[in-house]
């Protein structure tokens, strides 16, 4: 047994071995091979399809022989008397899910882009599905930007919340022609917050010093490490007030029956206590706001997806082999130990 388990373990460190040293052969070659300069592409699905597949799928369930011989039939006849889906006007639908630095603007810039080049604008429409608790000022000052092309083309715009939209996501949110959030959704949160850690008084105390040279008086206010001064506390303060002054300028250009003031002070409510503010519109859920659209338009979720190279495909492989390969080698020996 002692020599089955030995062996066991020679067999899984060698088969790590070869499958390391692989990997590191098929990763070199795909370095060297010259990328493609195409960095992603825009996928498109029809979801008016995917809508019409779940309720039939329902129906052929639920019916029996005779209804549903009867339903199809009468499916056929109002196909022929519809009008063809390419002369519906069309629904675009983006997801946005922010995080704090809403690098995914990277995205939503491409996706949009693909969509003001081809929309009606006397007919067709963008849903984007929004999910954001907020983050930096400049991350989603350029998402609110990028939603704003969509109105400067004259396409209708409207934002559905399910969870969240505060802070700068309901910065991008107040763009919209229209507010659609579910009941429980969070919005609101038209602030600023700024925090900063500082451990100046655990260097005094070990004895060491902390050095800054800057050039100009206010190129730094408050710091990590350095002694904070009353007058550089004025400063990031009086820096902070006038962030919030433009957060709440642009609302109020957004939605100007907005009373800002009493709406901006950095407190979110639930969407039907938003309703009363006026921060949104209607209280729906992005589902309902869908189906409410699948008879009249044709529903395509537009999504900009990155391409993935050649070695970055091979190591997420390879590593997921090894991982396998590892744990079912151990696994399989592991009873053998005396």
């Amino acid at each position: 047994m002692e020599f089955l388990y030995e062996y066991g373990l020679f067999l899984a460190k060698t088969a790590t071995f070869v499958i390391a040293a692989a990997a590191v052969i098929l990763i070199s070659v795909a370095a060297a091979i010259k990328p493609k300069s195409k960095k992603g592409e825009i996928e498109i699905d029809d979801i008016s399809e995917q809508l019409d597949d779940l309720k039939n799928d329902f129906i052929a369930s639920t019916l029996s022989k005779k209804a549903l011989k009867a339903h199809h039939k009468a499916q056929k006849n109002d196909a022929k008397k519809s009008t063809d889906e390419q002369s519906k006007p069309r629904l675009y639908v983006l997801d946005f899910n922010g995080s704090m630095d809403a690098h995914e603007v990277d995205s939503l810039r491409e996706e949009i882009t693909a969509i003001v080049a081809i929309a009606d604008p006397k007919q067709d429409k963008v849903l984007v599905r929004l999910e954001s608790g907020g983050g930096v000022v400049h991350g989603y000052g350029l998402a609110a930007s990028q939603l704003q092309r969509i109105k400067n083309r004259g396409i209708h715009l409207t934002v559905a919340i399910d969870k969240v939209a505060a802070s700068g996501g309901y910065m991008m949110a107040c763009v919209a022609d229209e507010i659609v959030a579910a009941p429980f959704a969070i919005v609101g949160s038209i602030g600023v917050i700024a925090q900063i850690p500082n451990f100046n008084k655990i260097l005094k105390k070990n004895d060491v010093d902390f050095e800054q040279i800057t050039a100009g008086e206010f190129k730094r206010t408050l710091t990590l490490f350095g002694e904070n001064t009353d007058k550089a506390r004025e400063k990031f303060k009086e820096e902070i007030e006038q962030t919030h002054d433009l957060f709440k300028q642009f609302v109020s250009s957004q939605r100007p029956s907005l009373d800002i003031n009493l709406v901006a002070t950095g407190e979110h409510w639930f969407a039907t206590q938003a309703l009363e503010k006026g921060l949104v519109d209607t209280i729906e859920t992005s589902d309902d706001t869908l189906l409410k659209y699948q008879d009249e338009r044709q529903i395509y979720k537009i999504k900009y997806k990155v391409k993935k190279s050649l070695s970055d495909k091979l190591a997420i492989g390879l590593s997921n082999t090894v991982n396998k390969t590892g744990i079912s080698l151990l696994s399989r020996f592991k009873g053998l130990k005396p």
